[in-house]
């Protein structure tokens, strides 16, 4: 008896498409979700490495450049006033604040200092705003996938024990292509999740720390400026 049981087993196909293959039509749809949500975390992981690299990179370049000694305003004639790095589209803010701020007779319009500060504020915020936007979705995913793929696993199992129960059957062979079936479903939201919850973390470290940069750059600039008006 054992011998049939065990050579029933044998004959189950138990590779992941065998599994996903026999699951009930909500387990499958469950799966589907699942993997979906994976591949879309995924590839928000892979556009944030590029773009926190190539901001990290383009600050560090800008910084070279704003601290080379070259007056600045031949440093924004240079980069114009719509430039396509971050540093620089702060830079150009306050210094399209600053030129506006002068009077025709050559004269500083009161306030200016307070305004220009104003539109680097601006333009930190929008640039936090690109870099943090997609970091909502990886944490939702790392939230919500292991949830969605515990309920395909209940649903699994639900469907499983009613099998048994039709069957009056509870050898190997019955039970576990359905406790395996409804398992896989935990298994990719536990997938999905992991990678999620990480990198998300990671990027919102990234982007506190890149911003503060922006922060700091918009700060010191300020206080060239100040000197300027002062003098």
């Amino acid at each position: 008896m054992e011998a049939e049981i065990l050579g029933a087993a044998q004959e189950i196909d138990f590779s992941m498409w065998g599994l996903f293959a026999r699951a009930t039509l909500t387990v499958k749809l469950t799966m589907l979700v699942l993997i979906l949500a994976s591949f879309w975390a995924w590839a928000i992981i892979i556009q944030k490495f590029i773009i926190y690299r190539a901001a990290r990179g383009e600050a560090a370049e800008f910084d070279r450049q704003f601290w080379s000694g070259e007056p600045l305003d031949g440093l924004f004639d240079q980069i114009g006033p719509q430039p396509a790095g971050r540093s620089e589209k702060i830079f150009a803010a306050g210094m399209t604040e600053w030129r506006r701020s002068h009077r025709d007779d050559g004269g500083l319009i009161a306030g200016a200092q307070s305004r220009i500060d104003r539109s680097m504020d601006v333009a930190i915020a929008k640039e936090s705003e690109d870099l943090q936007k997609g970091l909502s979705i990886l944490a939702t995913v790392g939230s919500t996938a292991p949830f969605i793929g515990l309920f395909g696993t209940v649903w699994g199992i639900m469907n499983a024990f009613i099998e048994i129960a039709e069957q009056q059957n509870t050898n190997l062979a019955v039970v576990a292509p359905g406790i395996a079936e409804a398992l896989l479903a935990t298994g990719l939201g536990l997938l999905a999740a992991i990678p999620a919850v990480i990198f998300y973390n990671k990027f919102s470290a990234d982007s506190d720390r890149i911003v503060a940069g922006y922060e700091a750059f918009a700060d010191e600039f300020a206080t060239i400026l100040s000197r300027q008006l002062d003098s």
